[in-house]
């Protein structure tokens, strides 16, 4: 195995702009925001302010579902915020999520407009305001939850970790590289083992838990992200590449991750979404 040679751990870490890395230009190990800037307010009650990558695809997608299943209140606005031009760190964003990740919703149905911030903590706050895409039976609501927070805890060691050292990281480092394959396989491993005797997350349902993991791990077996589909042999994923698949073919799924993309094939990116004809 190989192991960079020249460095040396530091008594105290000092913070140096020159780290390389393709977010090396946005990584700082402070918070608060770094310039004034207002959100824009649209003409729905929610209003979303995010990009499309996996933490902000969760929630388009459910408010797509929201919307296809027939609740109405589920109208939002969903503004782009770019991650790589900084504006996580603008002072109107930071008042909504002091953590500065998108994505961030704004609810103002409430008697005092409503802050709520962390994907996981956006999905949980849609499904008991609308009542949907989450098990009402105790034992259904348990495992929903647990593989809602299951994902929230996993998925940093699949893209900080493993996206990170793999495809953005300016050396390839064999430890790094190594060591979170390792744990993103053991994580497709449980997911595939759990799906061989359910179809959905949380059983026979479709709930909040699906729609929480499939823009991370859908993606890694559909082979869209990092490039890594050979890498990670994610055909040997067979039930999980069936619950990508199913999940994929949803209506609501197709629409939602196409919101707030700035990547891939332009007819797929709908940078701003306002109005359900904006995505055609």
């Amino acid at each position: 195995m190989n192991f960079p040679a020249d460095y040396e751990v530091p008594r105290v870490w000092q913070w140096t702009r020159e780290n390389g890395g393709e977010f090396a230009h946005i990584n700082r190990p402070i918070a608060g925001p770094t310039h004034d800037r207002e959100l824009p307010v649209g003409q729905h009650p929610l209003q979303l302010y995010s990009l499309g990558t996996p933490n902000g695809v969760k929630v388009t997608l459910m408010l797509e579902e929201l919307l296809a299943a027939g609740h109405e209140g589920a109208e939002y606005d969903a503004w782009l915020i770019d991650i790589r031009a900084g504006d996580q760190f603008g002072s109107g964003f930071v008042g909504v999520n002091p953590n500065s990740k998108i994505p961030a919703l704004m609810d103002h149905s409430t008697a005092t407009p409503t802050r709520v911030f962390e994907s996981g903590a956006i999905l949980l706050y849609l499904a008991e305001k609308f009542g949907a895409f989450l098990p009402r039976d105790h034992a259904g609501r348990t495992e929903c939850l647990s593989w809602l927070f299951w994902q929230m805890g996993s998925a940093p060691f699949l893209g900080g970790g493993f996206g990170h050292f793999y495809a953005y990281a300016p050396m390839k480092i064999e430890y790094c590289i190594d060591r979170f394959t390792m744990e993103v396989k053991r994580q497709l491993d449980v997911l595939d083992r759990h799906l061989a005797k359910r179809d959905y997350m949380a059983g026979d349902e479709y709930s909040i838990a699906d729609i929480a993991i499939w823009p991370w791990y859908g993606n890694v077996i559909a082979g869209e992200a990092y490039g890594a589909g050979e890498f990670l042999d994610v055909a040997s994923y067979t039930h999980v590449a069936r619950w990508q698949k199913q999940i994929a073919a949803r209506p609501a799924v197709q629409r939602g991750r196409r919101v707030n993309r700035i990547t891939g094939p332009e007819d797929e990116q709908v940078r701003e979404r306002h109005q359900a004809s904006d995505i055609a």
